[in-house]
């Protein structure tokens, strides 16, 4: 339990409001039920909400220490109450979570709280499985990651011996990564392989592509068939053999065939007369393929998942099964 004591320059405000300002990592449904179960007492007395605060009063607050830290990339995840996640697959080790575009996955300039990581680590906190509070305590943590306008599977660790072994299945290729897309006309041929050399400008944000070996160039593979066809669109299924910045979108831009939406690679005429401004990709299906020890994580070998639906072939390709 905390005390606090109203001061002139607190005072008159509501109880609420208050609460909220004082410990600005504690959600506001929360907040509003501790005042409601009287874990907030004003004067030693439960209080409504909306109870006028005046100089003198005593307040107790009979709430968990962890909301009265000072606010950080790190807590963030306090703030979160109801966390927001499409699960795929959970067990003790790991999360599969199907991500939506539009978020990221982690805090960066433009967002701070309402990320993917933190939507995970408010989860299994609540969950009771994870706490930054506890002695020596790992961080969950992301294997992967997708674009802000990317959907898809995203694998998240829940402890540090499967986020080593994760990032040494991702290097040695062992985990198989198919993602769907929808492109512009129709793909020549219907199955193939792009094999590229992309060069990343940090500037522009942007990656470029090349035929032939070039200085600072990396080699981009991705396997592909199409699925289906509809008018000027494709369904096109893509298998990940390296994992580059922009790899599909910038392959698929540079061979003729740009994705729906993609505002840095794509049509923009084309995407406005569909109406779409994110990129139509989406990373649907995970395949683990393990030739090495796999340790706690032996069991998942040979299993693989897919997310169940995918809105862009549902709106462009009705009646096409992605399973």
């Amino acid at each position: 339990m905390k005390e606090f004591t109203i001061t002139a320059n607190d005072a008159g405000q509501r109880l609420d409001r208050w609460l909220g300002k004082t410990l600005p990592l504690l959600p506001a449904p929360l907040a509003q039920k501790y005042i409601r179960i009287k874990r907030v007492k004003v004067n030693g007395k439960g209080a409504k909400r909306d109870t006028r605060l005046v100089k003198g009063d005593v307040l107790q607050l009979y709430i968990n220490d962890e909301f009265f830290d000072a606010p950080t990339p790190e807590n963030a995840f306090l703030s979160v109450f109801k966390p927001q996640l499409d699960i795929v697959y959970e067990d003790e080790n790991l999360l599969l979570v199907n991500k939506r575009p539009g978020m990221v996955v982690h805090p960066d300039e433009s967002e701070r709280v309402n990320t993917l990581i933190t939507h995970i680590q408010a989860y299994l906190y609540q969950k009771k499985e994870w706490s930054p509070y506890w002695e020596n305590s790992f961080a969950p943590a992301l294997c992967n990651r997708i674009d802000r306008n990317t959907g898809g599977i995203v694998i998240a660790a829940k402890n540090a011996e499967t986020l080593r072994i994760m990032n040494q299945k991702i290097r040695d290729r062992e985990i198989e990564k198919y993602y769907l897309c929808v492109v512009l006309g129709t793909m020549s041929p219907p199955q193939g392989k792009l094999e590229d050399f992309l060069v990343k400008d940090e500037g522009k944000k942007q990656v470029f592509v090349h035929r032939k070996p070039v200085a600072g160039g990396r080699t981009a593979v991705t396997l592909y068939r199409t699925l289906a066809k509809n008018r000027d669109l494709s369904l096109v299924e893509c298998r990940l053999v390296t994992g580059r910045t922009h790899q599909i979108r910038a392959q698929f831009a540079a061979a003729g065939h740009p994705l729906l939406g993609d505002g840095k690679y794509g049509k923009e005429k084309v995407n406005r007369r569909y109406g779409r401004s994110g990129q139509a990709l989406w990373s649907y299906k995970l395949a683990f393929r393990f030739t090495t020890d796999a340790g706690c994580l032996a069991d998942l070998n040979g299993r693989e998942w897919a997310v169940e639906t995918v809105e862009f072939v549902t709106e462009y390709f009705p009646g096409c099964s992605i399973r």
